[in-house]
Protein backbone atom coordinates (compact mmCIF):
# COMPACT_ATOMS: atom_id res chain seq x y z
CA UNK A 1 0.00 0.00 0.00
CA UNK A 2 2.91 2.21 0.52
CA UNK A 3 3.18 2.82 -3.50
CA UNK A 4 -0.18 4.62 -3.33
CA UNK A 5 1.13 7.22 -1.09
CA UNK A 6 3.78 10.21 -2.60
CA UNK A 7 7.32 9.61 -1.83
CA UNK A 8 8.58 11.48 1.45
CA UNK A 9 11.77 14.01 0.17
CA UNK A 10 15.42 12.87 1.94
CA UNK A 11 18.57 14.71 2.34
CA UNK A 12 19.00 18.22 1.75
CA UNK A 13 15.57 18.67 -0.36
CA UNK A 14 13.77 17.02 3.28
CA UNK A 15 15.73 19.07 5.64
CA UNK A 16 14.90 22.42 3.46
CA UNK A 17 11.76 21.79 2.75
CA UNK A 18 9.40 25.02 2.68
CA UNK A 19 7.16 23.28 5.92
CA UNK A 20 10.49 23.93 7.99
CA UNK A 21 12.36 26.69 6.45
CA UNK A 22 9.65 28.91 6.66
CA UNK A 23 9.00 28.85 10.18
CA UNK A 24 12.79 29.29 10.34
CA UNK A 25 12.63 32.52 8.38
CA UNK A 26 9.49 33.80 10.20
CA UNK A 27 11.63 33.34 13.76
CA UNK A 28 14.81 35.17 12.30
CA UNK A 29 13.04 38.26 11.02
CA UNK A 30 11.26 38.60 14.65
CA UNK A 31 14.45 38.06 16.46
CA UNK A 32 15.77 40.94 13.38
CA UNK A 33 13.07 43.33 14.69
CA UNK A 34 13.66 42.80 18.40
CA UNK A 35 17.29 43.59 18.45
CA UNK A 36 17.19 46.48 15.75
CA UNK A 37 16.63 49.35 17.95
CA UNK A 38 19.82 48.52 20.00
CA UNK A 39 21.88 47.61 17.42
CA UNK A 40 24.83 49.61 16.29
CA UNK A 41 26.43 47.76 13.11
CA UNK A 42 25.22 47.92 9.95
CA UNK A 43 21.44 46.32 9.17
CA UNK A 44 22.68 43.79 6.85
CA UNK A 45 25.00 42.03 9.20
CA UNK A 46 22.00 41.90 11.86
CA UNK A 47 20.07 39.65 9.18
CA UNK A 48 22.81 37.78 8.09
CA UNK A 49 23.79 36.78 11.39
CA UNK A 50 20.41 35.87 12.23
CA UNK A 51 19.80 34.04 9.11
CA UNK A 52 22.68 32.34 9.75
CA UNK A 53 22.13 30.74 13.00
CA UNK A 54 18.79 29.89 12.13
CA UNK A 55 19.56 28.04 9.12
CA UNK A 56 23.03 26.32 11.26
CA UNK A 57 20.43 24.94 13.92
CA UNK A 58 17.82 23.35 11.40
CA UNK A 59 20.99 21.70 10.13
CA UNK A 60 21.66 20.53 13.56
CA UNK A 61 17.92 19.57 13.99
CA UNK A 62 17.84 17.51 10.63
CA UNK A 63 21.17 15.79 11.60
CA UNK A 64 20.21 14.54 14.60
CA UNK A 65 16.88 13.14 12.90
CA UNK A 66 18.91 10.94 11.24
CA UNK A 67 21.98 10.25 13.15
CA UNK A 68 23.18 8.36 15.21
CA UNK A 69 21.27 5.60 13.20
CA UNK A 70 20.83 3.65 16.46
CA UNK A 71 20.01 4.80 19.82
CA UNK A 72 20.17 3.21 23.63
CA UNK A 73 16.13 2.40 24.90
CA UNK A 74 16.50 5.17 27.07
CA UNK A 75 17.48 8.28 24.88
CA UNK A 76 14.59 9.61 23.11
CA UNK A 77 15.48 9.97 19.76
CA UNK A 78 13.25 13.80 20.17
CA UNK A 79 14.57 14.70 23.19
CA UNK A 80 18.06 14.08 21.76
CA UNK A 81 17.08 16.88 18.93
CA UNK A 82 15.99 19.58 21.27
CA UNK A 83 18.77 19.11 23.24
CA UNK A 84 21.47 19.36 20.40
CA UNK A 85 19.69 22.46 18.77
CA UNK A 86 19.91 23.82 22.65
CA UNK A 87 23.73 23.14 23.02
CA UNK A 88 24.50 24.66 19.71
CA UNK A 89 23.85 27.77 20.00
CA UNK A 90 26.13 29.61 21.46
CA UNK A 91 28.57 27.83 19.44
CA UNK A 92 26.78 29.18 16.30
CA UNK A 93 26.23 32.35 17.26
CA UNK A 94 30.14 32.46 18.14
CA UNK A 95 30.44 31.65 14.45
CA UNK A 96 28.26 33.59 13.12
CA UNK A 97 30.07 36.77 15.05
CA UNK A 98 33.38 35.12 13.90
CA UNK A 99 32.30 35.32 9.98
CA UNK A 100 31.05 38.89 10.31
CA UNK A 101 33.95 40.17 11.56
CA UNK A 102 36.66 38.71 9.43
CA UNK A 103 38.00 41.86 8.75
CA UNK A 104 38.41 43.47 12.08
CA UNK A 105 41.99 44.25 13.57
CA UNK A 106 41.45 42.50 16.92
CA UNK A 107 39.02 38.91 17.73
CA UNK A 108 35.20 40.31 18.37
CA UNK A 109 35.19 38.60 21.70
CA UNK A 110 37.48 41.42 22.83
CA UNK A 111 34.93 44.13 22.48
CA UNK A 112 32.32 44.77 25.23
CA UNK A 113 29.90 45.63 22.89
CA UNK A 114 30.02 42.53 20.46
CA UNK A 115 30.19 40.51 23.69
CA UNK A 116 26.54 42.31 24.84
CA UNK A 117 25.54 41.34 21.67
CA UNK A 118 26.70 37.85 21.53
CA UNK A 119 25.26 37.44 25.30
CA UNK A 120 21.90 38.96 23.75
CA UNK A 121 21.68 36.68 20.64
CA UNK A 122 22.42 33.62 22.74
CA UNK A 123 20.01 34.18 25.04
CA UNK A 124 17.19 35.04 22.18
CA UNK A 125 18.42 31.71 20.96
CA UNK A 126 17.94 29.68 23.46
CA UNK A 127 14.96 31.20 24.42
CA UNK A 128 13.38 30.28 20.63
CA UNK A 129 14.94 27.54 19.12
CA UNK A 130 14.23 24.97 21.19
CA UNK A 131 10.87 25.71 21.74
CA UNK A 132 10.69 25.91 17.58
CA UNK A 133 12.32 22.67 17.66
CA UNK A 134 9.26 20.60 20.25
CA UNK A 135 6.90 22.19 17.84
CA UNK A 136 8.24 21.40 14.67
CA UNK A 137 8.73 17.77 16.50
CA UNK A 138 4.97 17.91 17.61
CA UNK A 139 3.94 18.69 14.34
CA UNK A 140 6.01 16.15 12.41
CA UNK A 141 4.68 13.45 14.80
CA UNK A 142 1.00 15.11 13.54
CA UNK A 143 2.47 14.79 10.50
CA UNK A 144 3.23 11.25 10.56
CA UNK A 145 0.16 10.20 12.48
CA UNK A 146 -2.14 11.36 9.92
CA UNK A 147 -0.01 9.99 7.09
CA UNK A 148 -0.30 6.38 9.06
CA UNK A 149 -3.90 7.06 8.89
CA UNK A 150 -4.03 7.26 5.83
CA UNK A 151 -2.22 4.12 4.66
CA UNK A 152 -4.36 2.23 7.16
CA UNK A 153 -7.50 3.65 5.57
CA UNK A 154 -6.50 3.02 2.16
CA UNK A 155 -5.12 -0.28 3.08
CA UNK A 156 -8.53 -0.70 4.63
CA UNK A 157 -10.39 -0.14 1.66
CA UNK A 158 -7.93 -2.38 -0.46
CA UNK A 159 -9.04 -5.05 1.53
CA UNK A 160 -12.80 -4.32 1.95
CA UNK A 161 -12.99 -4.33 -1.74
CA UNK A 162 -11.47 -7.43 -2.21
CA UNK A 163 -14.27 -8.92 0.52
CA UNK A 164 -16.29 -7.36 -1.50
CA UNK A 165 -15.28 -9.06 -5.19
CA UNK A 166 -15.00 -11.98 -3.20
CA UNK A 167 -18.55 -11.92 -1.90
CA UNK A 168 -19.53 -10.92 -5.14
CA UNK A 169 -18.12 -13.98 -7.34
CA UNK A 170 -19.65 -16.22 -4.65
CA UNK A 171 -22.62 -15.16 -5.34
CA UNK A 172 -22.49 -15.00 -9.15
CA UNK A 173 -21.54 -18.68 -8.38
CA UNK A 174 -24.26 -19.96 -6.59
CA UNK A 175 -26.48 -18.41 -9.49
CA UNK A 176 -24.48 -20.61 -12.07
CA UNK A 177 -25.80 -23.92 -11.48
CA UNK A 178 -29.24 -21.87 -10.13
CA UNK A 179 -29.84 -21.18 -13.85
CA UNK A 180 -28.04 -24.14 -15.60
CA UNK A 181 -30.04 -26.60 -13.84
CA UNK A 182 -33.18 -24.64 -14.42
CA UNK A 183 -32.42 -24.45 -17.91
CA UNK A 184 -31.50 -27.87 -18.99
CA UNK A 185 -34.36 -28.90 -16.66
CA UNK A 186 -36.66 -27.47 -19.88
CA UNK A 187 -34.50 -29.59 -22.23
CA UNK A 188 -35.40 -32.60 -20.26
CA UNK A 189 -38.64 -32.22 -20.39
CA UNK A 190 -38.85 -31.74 -24.32
CA UNK A 191 -36.40 -34.89 -24.86
CA UNK A 192 -38.81 -36.71 -22.31
CA UNK A 193 -41.90 -35.92 -23.91
CA UNK A 194 -40.05 -36.65 -27.36
CA UNK A 195 -40.70 -33.41 -28.66
CA UNK A 196 -39.38 -32.48 -32.37
CA UNK A 197 -38.27 -29.09 -31.11
CA UNK A 198 -35.59 -30.68 -28.34
CA UNK A 199 -33.25 -30.85 -31.07
CA UNK A 200 -33.42 -27.15 -32.32
CA UNK A 201 -34.19 -26.09 -28.53
CA UNK A 202 -30.89 -27.30 -27.21
CA UNK A 203 -29.06 -26.03 -29.86
CA UNK A 204 -30.19 -22.61 -29.15
CA UNK A 205 -29.72 -23.09 -25.30
CA UNK A 206 -25.92 -24.34 -26.50
CA UNK A 207 -24.98 -21.11 -28.32
CA UNK A 208 -27.07 -19.00 -25.49
CA UNK A 209 -24.89 -20.66 -22.60
CA UNK A 210 -21.66 -20.29 -25.34
CA UNK A 211 -21.85 -16.32 -24.64
CA UNK A 212 -23.42 -16.10 -21.60
CA UNK A 213 -21.40 -18.44 -19.42
CA UNK A 214 -18.50 -16.31 -20.04
CA UNK A 215 -19.73 -13.09 -18.90
CA UNK A 216 -20.85 -14.87 -15.53
CA UNK A 217 -17.73 -14.61 -14.51
CA UNK A 218 -17.16 -10.45 -15.39
CA UNK A 219 -17.48 -8.57 -12.18
CA UNK A 220 -19.52 -6.06 -14.76
CA UNK A 221 -21.24 -5.45 -17.53
CA UNK A 222 -23.73 -3.12 -19.26
CA UNK A 223 -27.08 -3.26 -19.90
CA UNK A 224 -26.81 -3.71 -23.56
CA UNK A 225 -24.91 -6.91 -23.08
CA UNK A 226 -27.17 -8.04 -20.15
CA UNK A 227 -30.92 -7.47 -22.39
CA UNK A 228 -28.99 -9.42 -25.47
CA UNK A 229 -28.42 -12.40 -22.98
CA UNK A 230 -32.58 -11.30 -22.09
CA UNK A 231 -33.42 -11.65 -25.97
CA UNK A 232 -31.43 -15.17 -26.47
CA UNK A 233 -32.83 -16.89 -23.10
CA UNK A 234 -36.49 -15.52 -24.00
CA UNK A 235 -35.94 -16.86 -27.54
CA UNK A 236 -34.99 -20.27 -25.95
CA UNK A 237 -38.18 -20.54 -23.92
CA UNK A 238 -40.06 -19.05 -26.73
CA UNK A 239 -39.20 -22.41 -28.54
CA UNK A 240 -40.06 -24.30 -25.63
CA UNK A 241 -43.68 -23.37 -25.49
CA UNK A 242 -44.51 -21.44 -28.74
CA UNK A 243 -47.46 -21.33 -27.79
CA UNK A 244 -47.75 -20.43 -24.27
CA UNK A 245 -45.02 -17.86 -24.22
CA UNK A 246 -44.87 -14.14 -26.21
CA UNK A 247 -42.23 -11.95 -25.22
CA UNK A 248 -41.33 -8.06 -25.92
CA UNK A 249 -38.30 -5.47 -25.03
CA UNK A 250 -39.06 -2.04 -25.06
CA UNK A 251 -35.58 -0.26 -23.98
CA UNK A 252 -34.41 3.13 -24.12
CA UNK A 253 -31.45 3.88 -26.13
CA UNK A 254 -29.25 5.64 -23.98
CA UNK A 255 -29.44 2.52 -21.42
CA UNK A 256 -27.06 0.51 -23.51
CA UNK A 257 -23.54 1.30 -22.12
CA UNK A 258 -25.03 1.57 -18.35
CA UNK A 259 -23.26 -0.47 -15.53
CA UNK A 260 -25.38 -3.31 -14.78
CA UNK A 261 -24.36 -6.70 -12.58
CA UNK A 262 -24.02 -9.39 -14.59
CA UNK A 263 -27.61 -11.46 -14.47
CA UNK A 264 -29.36 -8.70 -12.66
CA UNK A 265 -32.65 -8.34 -15.78
CA UNK A 266 -31.61 -12.07 -16.70
CA UNK A 267 -32.80 -13.28 -13.03
CA UNK A 268 -35.94 -11.62 -13.23
CA UNK A 269 -36.93 -12.67 -16.10
CA UNK A 270 -35.73 -16.01 -15.74
CA UNK A 271 -38.66 -15.67 -12.39
CA UNK A 272 -41.12 -14.50 -14.37
CA UNK A 273 -41.24 -17.50 -16.63
CA UNK A 274 -40.30 -20.27 -14.05
CA UNK A 275 -42.91 -19.28 -11.74
CA UNK A 276 -45.41 -16.96 -13.66
CA UNK A 277 -45.60 -18.71 -17.18
CA UNK A 278 -44.49 -21.99 -16.61
CA UNK A 279 -46.62 -22.86 -13.68
CA UNK A 280 -50.23 -21.76 -15.74
CA UNK A 281 -51.90 -23.57 -18.41
CA UNK A 282 -52.39 -20.34 -20.70
CA UNK A 283 -48.82 -19.47 -20.42
CA UNK A 284 -48.68 -15.86 -21.17
CA UNK A 285 -46.68 -12.78 -21.85
CA UNK A 286 -43.26 -11.24 -20.37
CA UNK A 287 -42.70 -7.16 -21.19
CA UNK A 288 -39.23 -5.84 -20.36
CA UNK A 289 -39.38 -2.18 -20.59
CA UNK A 290 -35.84 0.13 -19.34
CA UNK A 291 -36.13 3.84 -19.24
CA UNK A 292 -33.18 6.17 -18.35
CA UNK A 293 -34.52 9.40 -16.18
CA UNK A 294 -32.89 12.02 -14.85
CA UNK A 295 -29.64 10.52 -13.94
CA UNK A 296 -32.03 7.25 -12.44
CA UNK A 297 -32.12 3.38 -15.00
CA UNK A 298 -35.91 2.11 -13.87
CA UNK A 299 -36.24 -1.67 -15.80
CA UNK A 300 -39.48 -3.57 -15.43
CA UNK A 301 -40.09 -6.83 -16.06
CA UNK A 302 -43.89 -7.45 -16.22
CA UNK A 303 -45.84 -11.37 -16.43
CA UNK A 304 -49.63 -11.86 -17.15
CA UNK A 305 -48.78 -15.32 -15.19
CA UNK A 306 -49.80 -16.58 -11.93
CA UNK A 307 -48.81 -14.63 -9.86
CA UNK A 308 -47.34 -14.41 -6.38
CA UNK A 309 -49.74 -16.54 -4.65
CA UNK A 310 -48.73 -19.30 -6.64
CA UNK A 311 -44.85 -19.10 -5.67
CA UNK A 312 -44.67 -21.04 -3.06
CA UNK A 313 -40.66 -21.34 -2.19
CA UNK A 314 -40.31 -17.49 -2.14
CA UNK A 315 -39.28 -17.06 -5.80
CA UNK A 316 -36.10 -19.29 -5.43
CA UNK A 317 -32.55 -18.74 -4.75
CA UNK A 318 -32.59 -16.19 -7.78
CA UNK A 319 -34.00 -13.21 -6.61
CA UNK A 320 -32.33 -13.07 -2.90
CA UNK A 321 -28.95 -13.62 -4.33
CA UNK A 322 -30.10 -10.77 -6.48
CA UNK A 323 -30.94 -8.30 -3.70
CA UNK A 324 -27.29 -8.51 -2.39
CA UNK A 325 -25.35 -8.42 -5.64
CA UNK A 326 -27.25 -5.05 -5.96
CA UNK A 327 -26.23 -4.15 -2.58
CA UNK A 328 -22.88 -4.98 -3.33
CA UNK A 329 -22.75 -3.26 -6.91
CA UNK A 330 -24.69 -0.38 -5.72
CA UNK A 331 -24.82 0.20 -1.90
CA UNK A 332 -28.04 1.67 -0.90
CA UNK A 333 -28.67 3.51 -3.84
CA UNK A 334 -30.35 0.19 -5.81
CA UNK A 335 -33.58 -0.73 -5.20
CA UNK A 336 -35.90 -4.12 -6.32
CA UNK A 337 -39.59 -4.26 -5.31
CA UNK A 338 -42.26 -6.95 -6.47
CA UNK A 339 -46.00 -6.09 -6.41
CA UNK A 340 -48.99 -7.93 -7.47
CA UNK A 341 -51.03 -7.06 -10.52
CA UNK A 342 -54.48 -7.39 -10.75
CA UNK A 343 -56.33 -9.93 -11.91
CA UNK A 344 -53.18 -12.25 -12.00
CA UNK A 345 -49.34 -11.79 -12.77
CA UNK A 346 -46.64 -9.55 -11.48
CA UNK A 347 -44.28 -6.55 -11.44
CA UNK A 348 -40.79 -6.66 -10.93
CA UNK A 349 -39.55 -3.03 -10.48
CA UNK A 350 -35.39 -2.27 -10.44
CA UNK A 351 -34.20 0.98 -9.70
CA UNK A 352 -30.35 2.32 -9.27
CA UNK A 353 -28.08 4.94 -10.68
CA UNK A 354 -27.78 5.61 -14.30
CA UNK A 355 -23.69 5.26 -14.52
CA UNK A 356 -21.26 4.24 -17.46
CA UNK A 357 -19.69 1.03 -17.11
CA UNK A 358 -16.24 2.30 -16.28
CA UNK A 359 -17.59 4.10 -14.16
Amino acid sequence: MDADLPEPPRGFARLFAWRRTKPVLIACGLMTLLMAPGWQATYAVLVSRTLFIGMSLLCVFGLFERWPANLPRWVARWGLQVVAVAVAVPFVVAIAYWLTTLDLPEPWFHDRKRLGGYASMTIQGLLIAPWMAVAALLKQIKGEAQKQALAFELERSEYERKALDARLRLLQAQVEPHFLFNTLANVRELVDARSPQASSVLGSLIAYLRAAVPRLHEPATTLGQELELVRAYLEVMHMRMPDRLQFALDVDDQAGPLFCPPMTLLTLVENAVRHGIDPGERGGRIDVRVRVREGRCHAEVVDNGVGLAHAADGLGTGLSNLRERLQLAFGGDARLRLEAIEPHGVRATLDFRARGSAA
